[in-house]
């Protein structure tokens, strides 16, 4: 999606897919010891509305996720985060109505969890018909709920089936004029807390010569600095080598380039932090990604680690000859 987007596009395109489950953490339903009931997010709303959108950012602060759940199956993920000894502490379910049958399922599972005492809140994601009917022609997909009518009738009739939802949401949010980064931030205000939100960097060096890396979102050029590999007793070794990594920062500027760029960071992950970018890989470039790159980066991600940066290293140049 293009960042600079005012419609939540991928929701219209996503609709139709199947179950999916994103998260980082992995349920353990045979633990031993029972832990607290996990708080949980039902995330629901018009198609196209941005429920996606919602869902990723939920997942950046650490929930586990599971799009497009069956309702039915609500209070049995429920009772797996409970078991799972404190590993699914947060769950967030998102879910889409697309009929009386599945709405009545879903209005069930939310009578068992609070017969069950558990505290649930529910973001209701809304938008006006004419954001609804731009964000799917864009994508050039029907409503799931269109049938052989118009987009305008699925739009109708989801409104409806949803109405009784809407009123029960806790958190009601219009997106018909937000942005990607702007619905980011509501949600940020809602969940993240007084924590910052946390930025993970990936640090990778490589060699130009094997060509840049195609996930990169910034390229540093260490070329400026004397190559190790004219040294015929450092050429063998790698830039983890202290002596290759001592040359490297011996050289004129190699050390106050580091402490600018590092510098430079900084002020850039603030502003990434600001408009709900998570994740940002960081490429170092020399010749051939074994010397300079290497020492260089092992050196760069030291100082992001250092200023709160959860960082990881991959020198994916460094065993080619």
């Amino acid at each position: 999606m293009n960042e600079h987007e005012t419609a939540h596009d991928r929701d219209a395109a996503h609709d139709r897919d199947g179950a999916q489950v994103s998260t980082g953490t992995t349920v353990e339903p045979g633990g031993a010891a029972e832990a607290a009931i996990p708080e949980l997010v039902i995330i629901s709303g018009m198609s196209g509305a941005g429920r996606s959108t919602a869902a990723k950012c939920l997942e950046d602060l650490g929930w586990f996720v599971v799009d497009n759940l069956p309702p039915a199956l609500i209070p049995t993920m429920v009772e797996l985060g409970a078991r799972s000894q404190g590993n699914v502490a947060r769950i967030a379910v998102v879910v889409d109505v697309r009929g009386r049958q599945f709405f009545d399922a879903l209005r069930e599972s939310l009578s068992d969890l609070e017969s069950r005492g558990v505290t649930r809140r529910i973001v209701f994601l809304e938008s006006s018909d004419d954001a609804l009917v731009r964000r799917f022609e864009s994508v050039r997909r029907p409503h799931p709920l269109q049938g052989d009518g118009r987009i305008v009738d699925g739009i109708a009739a989801e409104r409806d089936l949803l109405r009784e939802l809407r009123g029960d949401a806790d958190l009601v949010i219009d997106t018909s004029s937000l942005n990607v980064h702007e619905l980011r931030a509501k949600m940020d205000a809602q969940f993240a807390g007084d924590e910052e939100p946390e930025l993970r960097a990936t640090v990778m060096s490589f060699g130009y010569k094997y060509g840049l890396p195609v996930d990169a979102d910034l390229v540093v050029d260490c070329r400026f600095i004397p190559n190790p590999h004219w040294v015929p007793e450092l050429r063998p070794f790698t830039g983890l080598n202290p002596e290759v990594s001592g040359y490297v920062f011996s050289q004129p500027g190699a050390k106050e380039f580091l402490d600018r760029y590092t510098e430079l960071l900084q002020l850039i992950a603030t502003g990434y932090r600001r408009e709900g970018k998570r994740y940002v890989t960081i490429a170092v470039g020399c010749t051939g990604g074994k010397h300079r790159s290497v020492a260089m980066s092992e050196k760069l991600a030291a100082r992001l680690a250092s200023e709160g940066v959860e960082t990881v290293v991959v020198h994916r140049d460094m065993g080619r000859e």
